[in-house]
């Protein structure tokens, strides 16, 4: 099988790897060029590909030629002045997507599509109300690919993630007055990324929507405080709101269709 793997970041680059050593071919793109050596030295076929609002560069012909899944992992950059159209970018590759007779595509989106306003379990089949321009346009991302009828799209919605040099409580540390310090934690590491992602391959599950986050949902208080003291930095201080309102996300359909544990 050969997989088109449109990201090789924190997450793309290990999930690209883990998919060689299984025997996978994998083509993977990055939008930096002195990046292009790295990938070529881990067996990735190499790509330069830049996705804009009104323009694909580089060769993405090729790119997701013969391919038999593609994995779009780009996230929107939408925090800073001049934010981009993340929708209209990846409505720019529908074309592409289309003409190289991909079947199936699996999006990376994030649970930000929930929004704020969701509390208690949140399963798949709970109605997305996304607060944030990032949260909005993944979901009308998501939205977009699913509709096209020329190729299958999974779209998986992961909870805060961290591994490796990344962790949230490197943003919390020594701050003060932090909110909600009895709403439950909803995160996912790196590693179970992965294995979902290859869960859902093996499964040949497409179509779908999957929730992902670790089974685990301690307060933010208790999480951040333990994580702060192991790692030696400054101890977050949180207000002393006993309001315990938060979502909890349910990811038991990755366990009953995938039969993945998280």
């Amino acid at each position: 099988m050969q997989i088109s793997l449109l990201g090789c970041g924190w997450l793309g680059l290990p999930l690209a790897e883990s998919f060689i050593e299984k025997g996978f071919t994998v083509k993977g793109s990055v939008t930096s060029p002195e990046k292009l050596e790295l990938l070529n030295s881990k067996g990735i076929q190499p790509y330069l590909i830049s996705l804009t609002s009104t323009s694909v560069d580089g060769d993405v012909a090729e790119f997701l030629n013969k391919s038999d899944i593609l994995i779009i992992d780009i996230p929107p950059k939408l925090r800073t002045e001049g934010s981009e159209n993340f929708t209209k970018k990846i409505e720019q590759l529908i074309p592409y997507i289309e003409q190289a007779g991909i079947s199936n595509v699996l999006f990376v989106s994030s649970i930000s599509v929930y929004g704020q306003k969701n509390d208690g379990i949140v399963t798949e089949d709970t109605l997305p109300f996304p607060d944030t321009e990032s949260g909005r346009q993944l979901l009308e991302t998501e939205k977009l690919l699913a509709s096209n009828p020329n190729f299958k799209t999974t779209a998986l919605r992961f909870a805060g993630l961290y591994g490796g040099e990344r962790h949230p409580v490197y943003h919390l540390a020594g701050k003060q007055n932090l909110q909600q310090p009895n709403a439950p934690v909803n995160l996912i590491d790196r590693d179970s990324c992965i294995g979902v992602i290859e869960a859902i391959i093996n499964k040949n599950s497409w179509g779908e929507v999957f929730n992902a986050a670790l089974s685990q949902h301690p307060t933010r208080k208790e999480y951040y405080t333990q994580k702060a003291q192991e790692m030696q930095l400054p101890l977050p201080e949180f207000t002393e709101d006993n309001n315990t309102a938060g979502k909890i996300i349910s990811s038991q359909k990755i366990k009953t269709a995938l039969g993945y544990s998280l």
